[in-house]
Parts: structure tokens; sequence; C-alpha cells
């Protein structure tokens, strides 16, 4: 393989997946490397993550621009100007607009705490979703990860990982041992990209196998 994967990665808050992945770039078990880490919130210690693992860390506060199409395009301007390749969210709370779609269609992946199209959508995120799963009696919840569309947590999905819902769960101790699977399966969607191994037809992702050495 040639050069590694440049990633944008957008957060808005503590950023753990984004440590999972500064990681995993650090040690080899990646392919990519993060080109710039943005926020919309100065105080989102996702930042502070970047600044130690060395990686260039850009607050655009969506508050400070005109609207959303604006703050949507200082953000491609970024992206671009970091030579990013693959728009990563990581617990970004904002919904994209048409400037992003347009600069980066098709490179552009969310991870989800539920298996969508459960619990999903518009103001599901964090411990709402969890609370949600819970409330209505999933025996099994999980993870996705899938390419972001305009229409909220509707675009294809390249992974999914189960996790089932204990008695005693409680919003808080679900998303703990969701979130464990999430570090591990979203570098490996990631590691999927990298390898050129993920080709959307329609709804569908197909995944191919590894190249064979040699």
């Amino acid at each position: 393989m040639g050069g590694k994967l440049r990633l944008g990665v957008l957060v808005s808050g503590r950023g753990s997946n984004l440590q999972a992945i500064l990681d995993r770039c650090a040690d080899g078990r990646l392919s990519a490397e993060v080109a710039v880490v943005i926020s919309n919130e100065a105080e989102a210690y996702a930042l502070e993550r970047a600044r130690q693992a060395g990686a260039p860390a850009v607050v655009l506060d969506h508050r400070a621009f005109p609207g959303r199409e604006a703050h949507d395009r200082a953000i491609v301007e970024t992206l671009r100007s970091h030579g990013a390749e693959l728009v990563v969210l990581a617990g970004y709370l904002r919904i994209f607009g048409a400037p992003i779609f347009a600069a980066y269609a098709g490179r552009i992946i969310n991870i989800h705490p539920s298996l969508i199209p459960a619990f999903c959508g518009k103001n599901m995120h964090g411990l709402r979703v969890h609370q949600a799963a819970i409330d209505f009696g999933v025996k099994v919840t999980g993870l996705t990860i899938h390419f972001v569309e305009p229409e909220v947590d509707a675009g294809p999905i390249i992974l999914q990982h189960p996790v089932p819902v204990l008695e005693e769960d409680t919003a808080e101790s679900l998303s703990s041992r969701v979130l464990a699977f999430e570090h591990e399966k979203y570098s490996e969607a990631i590691q999927l990209i990298a390898e050129g191994r993920v080709k959307v037809e329609g709804r569908r992702v197909r995944i191919s196998p590894p190249k064979s050495e040699g």
C-alpha cells in the first residue's frame, strides 16, 4: 500500500474515539494519520488530545459564523488545506449542509451507538440513545459505522457490532460497554477504507477480502 490515508476528524466533546484513532495511528495498527482535528467547541477536550499527539487542532465555533453554510465552507477549507482525504465524525454534534457533501461526497463516515435503523435520527446521540434502547426493552443493541448523507443516520452501513443489554444496565453502564467496542470497530472501518476494500453499491457496502501477499 502507498501513503497513509489522511484523516480529518471532527469532534464536539471529550474525544475518546479520537484518542483510540490517534493511538492506533501511532503504533502502526492503522494505516492512516490524523491530518487535522476540528471542533466547533473551543473547550472540547478532544482538542487537547490532538495537541498532545502532535496533530493540528482547529476551533471553528459555529456561533462565530453568520450561518451554517459559512461554517461548513470554513470546515471544507480547513480540511482541504490540511490534505484530509477522509472525514471522520467522532462525536460531532452538528448536522452538515451542502458545501461539505459537495466537497467530500462518499468520503464522510460516522459512528452511532445503536444498530441502525434502531434508536437513531435527529437529536438521538449520547446517553439518549442508550436510554431509549433500555426503555424499549431490547435485548441487544450495539454500534453502527456508516457513510454520512444529508439525511441523519441514513447513509450506507459499513460495519455493525452487537452488544447485549443486561438486566441491570443503566444508560451510563451500557454506554461504557458500547464505547469500548466503538474504539475497536471505528479503526477497523477506517483500515478497510485505507486498504481500498470498501465499495458502495446503492445502499449496500461491499467489503472485499484482503489482497494476498506476493
